[in-house]
Order: structure tokens, then C-alpha cells, then sequence
């Protein structure tokens, strides 16, 4: 039996739907996915998935590249397709896969509900199913797979980019380090950089360096954080979005907004404090019980606009001592105090 993955963006959510590629192959499917460039290196060389089919991403859509996305999916004759973004295009990709059964979310758990009308299969959450890695894994149900609960996240092999990562690390001189990353997708979401830079010089209190993360175009925001640190902190040596896997791994703790790199950070299983406003820590959130949020809670939360009048600013409320007392209690320190969520 062949299984169409479709989850196209962001990378955050590719991430939180990896733990379907181990459910699938454990259940006796052969899966491919459907995903748009940005997140592909995720699945390229991934020993769970056996076809990759780039889909061309909204921004940069490409008719002639659609066909033949299209046209390849189809010739790989799969059995089932599912739909885990319930959005009009992660739907009509599912139909143009060609697959006898399309699956996906019921109207009322879509981004877009009236993108049900493409789903031939639809099917409603169970109560039970709060973070976005079980609702993933609960869509599974229907091909009779039970796998709520779990938390395998099958990646590519990195050991070239751990050899890479190890002689930069060795450069810079650092050994044990914290990572912050203070970029994202939405403005909205971070953490202003001058807190993260104080936050870091309070952390070499603690003789823990900090290491900067950033990805395309957020060199200057890196540099912010750079120079708000008072020499505490090192903008990151460029990364590739595994090489970044690797410093994860390698880190005491990382700090980071509802992003991408905070989720590959609890992917791998590194200890995390995660800084919350809009969006809903128990919905996609670190899902270890020894990892902490520090989150400030607007009025219209859950909210999932980018620009919001209600919302906007509010990540400027978590204050620096805060965020330093939740990353003493993760990491153990005796000075750390218990603190959950704010």
C-alpha cells in the first residue's frame, strides 16, 4: 500500500507531521510527500519517505511546474492521499495525486473550511487529540492506524553536517552554549532582540555562552541580539536548515519563539524554553514535560492572523527575568525557580 503525504508548509508543521511518516511505515506503507522547497530538506535522504514531490510554493507558483508535480504523483499510483493542512490547495493537491481515497479533516477542524468539498473522506478529531502531532496522527485512525501519543520524528542522516558543525563549534571555541534564535515567520510571535541579548549576558552569569541562530535574511536581526549582549553572545556561522539540527542537538537548552527551529529543537529532544503570545502552547507547543513556556496571553488568543491589532505587541510583556527563571529550571540550576507558563 502507497500513502501520499500532503502537508506542503511551514516547517514548523512539516516538523510536527513527521511522527505520521513512522506511524505509516510502521502500519506497512510505502509514503511519499507532497511539500513545497522550503521544507523538502527535511524529507529528501529521510529514510521514512520513499518519493518526494516538490509542489511549487504560493509566491512562486509555476503552471509548467505544476503539471508536472501533478503528472509525477499520479504515475506514482497512491492508494490513499491525506490532507494534515486543510487548506484549498493542500486538498486540491491530495485529488491531483490521483489516489483512490483522499482523506482529511472534517469542515470544522479545516483552515479553510469550505476545502472539504475536495476531500472524499472526512473525519472529525477526537476530543482527545489537543497537540497538532496527535490531530495528525488521529487522521491516521482511518486507515486504521492508532498512534495518538506518539513521538518518533524520523529525520535525514546529518552526519556530514555534524562534522561541519563540530569544527565551526571548535572555532568559535564553544563547548557548552546556549542557542537563541530569535527569528520566525511572523513578526508578531518574537521576542523583541535587545531581550534576547540581555537575556544572554545573564546567561554568561551562569558561564553559558549564547550562540545566535538565524536563517535567510535575519542576519540583522542576529546582530541585534549581538550587540545587546555586551560580548555574551556569537551570531551563528551560516547553517543549512540540517546543520541547524545539529547545533540543537548539540545545545544545553534553546530558546525560541513558536517557530520552526523550536520545534526541531524538541524534535531532537533538546531542552527547550518556548516564548508564547498569540498562538497556543498546548496546540503546538513543546510537548516534554520538562520543557517550559513563558507566554503572555491576549484577548484573542488562539490567534492565527499574522497582523492583528489585538495581538500585536504582546510578545513585548515576557520579561527578561522571567524567560532567565524558566531557563534556570530547565536547565537544573539551583538559582532556577518553577515557572510554567506566564
Amino acid at each position: 500500500m502507497k500513502a501520499l503525504v500532503v502537508r506542503l508548509s511551514a516547517i514548523g508543521d512539516v516538523v510536527h507531521t513527521l511522527p505520521v511518516l513512522a506511524a505509516l511505515r510502521a502500519g506497512g506503507f510505502r509514503v511519499g510527500w507532497a511539500v513545497e522547497p522550503a521544507a523538502r530538506v527535511l524529507l529528501e535522504r529521510n529514510p521514512a519517505v520513499d518519493e518526494v514531490a516538490c509542489v511549487p510554493s504560493s509566491r512562486r507558483f509555476r503552471w509548467r511546474a505544476a503539471r508536472a508535480t501533478a503528472a509525477a504523483l499520479r504515475a506514482a499510483h497512491y492508494d490513499v492521499a491525506l490532507d494534515f493542512q486543510g487548506l484549498w490547495k493542500s486538498a486540491g493537491w491530495a485529488r491531483l495525486s490521483g489516489a483512490r481515497r483522499v482523506l482529511g479533516y472534517a469542515r470544522a477542524f479545516r483552515r479553510e473550511p469550505a476545502s472539504a468539498l475536495l476531500v472524499r473522506e472526512r473525519v472529525a478529531l477526537p476530543a482527545e487529540a489537543v497537540h497538532v502531532i496527535d490531530k495528525n496522527l488521529a487522521l491516521l485512525r482511518a486507515l486504521g492506524i492508532q498512534a495518538v501519543g506518539a513521538r518518533e520524528f524520523p529525520l535525514p542522516d546529518t552526519s556530514a553536517e555534524a562534522a561541519r558543525v563540530e569544527r565551526e563549534l571548535a572555532v568559535a571555541g564553544l563547548g557548552d552554549f546556549v542557542v537563541l534564535n530569535p527569528g520566525g515567520g511572523w513578526v508578531s510571535k518574537l521576542w523583541p532582540a535587545e531581550r534576547f541579548g540581555a537575556l544572554a549576558a545573564k546567561l554568561r552569569e551562569r558561564g553559558l555562552p549564547s550562540l545566535v541562530t538565524w536563517g535567510p535574511g535575519e542576519e540583522a536581526l542576529a546582530d541585534r541580539v549581538v550587540a545587546a549582549s555586551g560580548g555574551a553572545a556569537t551570531r551563528s556561522f551560516p547553517t543549512t536548515l540540517l546543520e541547524y539540527v545539529e547545533i540543537a542537538r548539540r545545545a544545553k537548552l534553546v530558546l525560541a519563539a513558536d517557530t520552526g527551529t523550536l520545534h526541531l529543537a524538541c524534535a531532537v529532544r533538546t531542552p527547550v524554553v518556548g516564548l508564547f503570545g498569540p498562538t497556543d502552547p498546548a496546540r503546538n507547543g513543546p510537548f516534554d514535560a520538562a520543557d517550559l513556556v513563558v507566554r503572555r496571553v491576549p484577548p484573542c488568543a488562539p490567534c492565527h492572523r499574522r497582523v492583528c491589532p489585538t495581538h500585536g505587541g504582546v510578545m513585548d510583556g515576557i520579561g527578561v527575568d522571567e524567560v532567565l527563571a524558566a531557563a534556570d529550571t530547565r536547565l537544573g540550576l539551583e538559582s532556577g525557580r518553577k515557572r510554567r507558563a506566564v
